[in-house]
């Protein structure tokens, strides 16, 4: 009997796939921008009240989005703050947050290309020191430990970190869509998808762990939960913004991979409820 390969994240994270800049790139950024879930706005606020931002366009606040993708996090912090920082390893997907910012009026937006390993060079050049650091659904990517260490002397007193995970992966959810959902990936792609992109408890626990031992006090998390609900398209799109660039089905193949999950889904209308939990792991200075 042949072992079958490991769970991984779409995308993957293990040696044999790219870095975030190539696996976010072309038609995934398209998708990742239109197909994404956005942030609701208790997590805005919330954030506005725990780290009490001040978005005075003199004296305000500096904050970083790390790991920004195309803006669903970073443009409606800018609301909040003096400049926001998004800062992301994909060219592509930092275009569209930039043309982005520029189609919503968004000004204060700085947007960089760079990854975790660049926080210690960016925190030398900064004006001030930084309010907050989000982080998105992103810190699976990154050497948490080194980086949460590197934040701390960037961040101003009552500042802090921001580590959230925005919903269960919509191939691991608890549905029977999610499930049908799986197992079409796992037998197109020969690999399991992860049932985690840094979002299940046990990973919080770690993040948790990691922020207290660099310096980070009063570290807790709130949650924000909703119902929602996605279309066939959404669904599909949601998948294609997580499938490595390499790996995406080609344009042609693609209608043959569409109708493939959606033979494979339960009978019924095409539209498939899910339970959004967005957990906000939270670190002060």
């Amino acid at each position: 009997m042949t072992t079958p390969p490991p769970a991984r994240d779409l995308p993957g994270t293990d040696p044999a796939h790219p870095r975030p800049g190539q696996e976010f790139s072309g038609e995934v950024a398209a998708y990742y921008e239109e197909f994404r879930r956005g942030y609701p706005p208790p997590v805005l606020e919330g954030l506005r009240s725990a780290f009490a931002l001040d978005a005075d366009p003199t004296t305000g606040d500096l904050a970083l989005d790390l790991g920004c993708g195309t803006g669903q996090l970073a443009l409606p912090l800018a609301a909040h703050v003096r400049t926001v920082i998004g800062m992301d390893p994909a060219p592509d997907m930092l275009d569209r947050a930039r043309a982005a910012a520029a189609r919503h009026g968004v000004r204060n937006g700085l947007w960089l290309l760079g990854s975790d390993a660049d926080v210690p060079a960016l925190a030398e050049v900064l004006p001030a020191r930084l309010a907050l650091t989000v982080i998105g659904n992103a810190i699976h990517w990154m050497r948490h430990e080194e980086l949460f260490a590197a934040l701390r002397p960037a961040t101003r007193p009552g500042g802090g970190v921001a580590v959230i995970a925005n919903g269960t992966p919509v191939w691991a959810q608890d549905s029977d869509w999610s499930r049908a959902l799986r197992t079409v990936l796992e037998e197109y792609f020969g690999y399991a998808p992860a049932v985690s992109c840094g979002t299940v408890a046990t990973d919080r626990e770690r993040y948790a762990g990691a922020l207290a031992a660099a310096g980070f006090t009063e570290v807790r998390e709130s949650v924000v939960d909703y119902q929602g609900e996605l279309t066939f398209d959404q669904l599909l799109g949601t998948v294609c913004s997580a499938v490595p660039a390499p790996s995406l089905p080609a344009p042609a193949e693609r209608a043959a991979f569409a109708a493939r999950l959606r033979a494979a889904l339960p009978p019924g209308p095409a539209v498939y409820p899910e339970h959004v939990r967005v957990a906000v792991l939270t670190g002060r200075v």
